[in-house]
C-alpha cells in the first residue's frame, strides 16, 4: 500500500486531502503536512482587513476535520523536500517518506524584492490572515486620522483581483464612516491597463473596472513599477506601452497596501528539475513533475508562463476554479498511478471571480482562463456582493465537513445555468 503526502493545507491542499482520501485505495494512507494548525479562507481577507470579518469566521482547525476523514496531519512544517529519495525533511529534523507527493504549498510572498514593502516594512498586506489582522490594526489607526491611500499590486504580481476588491472595500468603509471626502485614493498596478488581471482582460473587465474607479473617485497608474517604499510615500516609475520610462511618481500615503510578487517556498526553491528559477513547481499536462514522476503539484505553487508579454512584468493568477480543477485531475491521476495505469486526466484551468466592492461588485468568468476562450463573460451589480457572502459561507461549511463536491463548478452553474454553460 502507498503513502500519499500532501504538502500544504490551504484552499488547494485541504481540498486535495479530501479528494485524495476519497480516490485512494482502502489500504493507502494520506498525510497532510502544514506549518499552520488552521485553514483560512484567503478570499475573505479583504473583509478581515477592515474588521468586517474576524479570524474565527474564516478559519477551520485542521486536525479534527482531517482525523474524521482518516487523514494524518503534521503541523511541524517542511524544511526541505528531497525528491531524489522520496522524503520530506521537517523543521524539527524528522523526515517523512512518501510514495507520492502532492505539493500544494501556495507561494512565498516576495516582499524582500522591493525595499520597504510588506508588513515588516511600511505597507499592509491581505495575502495571509495574520497580515490581514495587522492591516485591520493599521486601519483602526488610519480612520482616526485619515489621509491619502495608495493601493495596488507591484511588478511580477499575479493576483490582481484582491487589490481591486480591497480598494473598493476601503472606499465603502470610509463612506459608511462619512470620511471618504478626506481620503484621496490612487490605484497603482503593473497591469498594462485597468482590468487586465494578468489574463488579458475578461469580458469587459477594462470598461467595468475603469468605470467603477471613476465612480468612486479613485485615480490609477498602470504599467507601474514600484521601486521603493518609505514610511509615508511610494516611489513608482510609470512606463509606456513599449516598456520605456514615461514618468516618475512620488505618492504620499497614510495607508498603503500593495500586493507582492510570488515565488516558491524555501523548502522547494532551487531543486534542479523540480522548480523553475522562481521556485515554482514544473509540471506536465497531468499536474506531474516530468523528472520526479511521483511528485504532483496544484495551486499557486505551480509554474505557469505569463499569458502575454507586458511592458511591466505581470504573472498569471491561479484562481479558485483553476485550483479546484487541478485537485480533481490530480486525484484521478494519482489513483491511476496506484492502479498501475498512466495518468490521463487534464485540469480544465477555468476561472471564475467574484470581486466584492463592499455593497456591490463585479463577476468574471473565463473558460478557459487563458485565451482564446470558449466563454468570456462579465457582469456587475449588488448581487455579486451577496453572491460572495453566500459562497464564503458555503465554502467554509464544505471545509468544516470535508465535502468533496466541486464548489466553484457549482457556483458557475448557479451563475450561468447548466444550459448556457453547455452552449
Amino acid at each position: 500500500m502507498a503513502h500519499i503526502v500532501i504538502l500544504g493545507a490551504g484552499l488547494g491542499g485541504l481540498s486535495m486531502a479530501f479528494a485524495m482520501r476519497k480516490a485512494a485505495r482502502d489500504g493507502d494512507s494520506v498525510t497532510v503536512i502544514s506549518d499552520d494548525t488552521h485553514f483560512h479562507f484567503v478570499p475573505s481577507n479583504p473583509w478581515v482587513a477592515v474588521r468586517w470579518r474576524q479570524r474565527e469566521d474564516i478559519s477551520v482547525e485542521l486536525r479534527p476535520v482531517l482525523e474524521k476523514k482518516n487523514v494524518g496531519f503534521d503541523a511541524t512544517g517542511a524544511q526541505r523536500v528531497h525528491p531524489e529519495r522520496n522524503e520530506i525533511e521537517l523543521t524539527d529534523g524528522r523526515t517523512i517518506a512518501y510514495d507520492y507527493l502532492i505539493i500544494a504549498t501556495g507561494p512565498k510572498l516576495a516582499f524582500d524584492e522591493i525595499e520597504g514593502l510588506g508588513p515588516q516594512g511600511h505597507t499592509a498586506s491581505i495575502c495571509h490572515i495574520d497580515h490581514a489582522e495587522q492591516a485591520a490594526s493599521r486601519w483602526d489607526a488610519f480612520v482616526t486620522d485619515p489621509g491619502p491611500i495608495v493601493v495596488g499590486a507591484v511588478q511580477g504580481a499575479s493576483c490582481f483581483g484582491p487589490a481591486y476588491e480591497y480598494a473598493m472595500i476601503m472606499d465603502a468603509d470610509l463612506r459608511r464612516r462619512k470620511i471618504r471626502d478626506r481620503v484621496p485614493m490612487t490605484f497603482v498596478t503593473s497591469e498594462p491597463y485597468v482590468g487586465h488581471l494578468g489574463l488579458g482582460g475578461v469580458g469587459d473587465s477594462k470598461g467595468m473596472l475603469e468605470s467603477a474607479m471613476r465612480e468612486h473617485d479613485i485615480k490609477w497608474i498602470c504599467n507601474a513599477k514600484t521601486t521603493r517604499v518609505e514610511a509615508d510615500r511610494v516611489f513608482v516609475t510609470e512606463h509606456d506601452d513599449l516598456g520605456q520610462e514615461r514618468r516618475k511618481h512620488e505618492l504620499p500615503f497614510r495607508f498603503c497596501m500593495m500586493l507582492p510578487a510570488f515565488k516558491g517556498i524555501d523548502a522547494v526553491a532551487g531543486i534542479d528539475k523540480l522548480t523553475n528559477p522562481r521556485g515554482f513547481i514544473l509540471i506536465d499536462e497531468f499536474q506531474r513533475n516530468p523528472t520526479y514522476r511521483n511528485v504532483y503539484a496544484i495551486g499557486v505553487c505551480v509554474a505557469i508562463a505569463p499569458q502575454e508579454a507586458t511592458p511591466v512584468p505581470t504573472g498569471v493568477p491561479k484562481t479558485g476554479f483553476m485550483i479546484e480543477s487541478m485537485v480533481s485531475a490530480t486525484a484521478e491521476n494519482v489513483r491511476a498511478a496506484l492502479d498501475g495505469r498512466e495518468p490521463d486526466t487534464r485540469a480544465t484551468w477555468n476561472a471564475i471571480c467574484l470581486a466584492d466592492f463592499g455593497d456591490r461588485g463585479v463577476a468574471f468568468i473565463a473558460l478557459p482562463q487563458i485565451p482564446p476562450r470558449n466563454l468570456n463573460w462579465s457582469s456587475e451589480g449588488k448581487w455579486v456582493h451577496l453572491a460572495k457572502i453566500g459562497f464564503e459561507k458555503y465554502f467554509m461549511r464544505r471545509m468544516r465537513t470535508g465535502a468533496t463536491e466541486p464548489a466553484y463548478e457549482r457556483l458557475l452553474l448557479d451563475l450561468l445555468g447548466a444550459k448556457k454553460l453547455k452552449a
